[in-house]
């Protein structure tokens, strides 16, 4: 048994008759689509969360400047 009760056998039948209909070239184009975007998300989020480090480091330090004027 492969996954979900599907065998390698069928897996690999399914995958040669998706091959047949649309081609290798196509599934080609799909697949280096895919793995683009699958990176440009990834690079969102690396970016998304640059930004938040760089809004909570600039927070902290506008909280540090209140503290240190409150003092005086």
């Amino acid at each position: 048994m492969g996954l979900g009760g599907i065998s390698i056998w069928q897996l690999l039948i399914i995958l040669v008759i998706v091959a047949l209909i649309f081609g290798t070239k196509k599934l080609r184009n799909i697949g280096g689509d895919l793995g683009g975007a699958i990176k440009g998300f990834k690079g969102a989020l690396q970016d998304d969360k640059k930004s938040d480090e760089t809004a909570a480091e600039e927070a902290e330090t506008v909280k540090e400047a209140d503290t240190t004027d409150a003092k005086s």
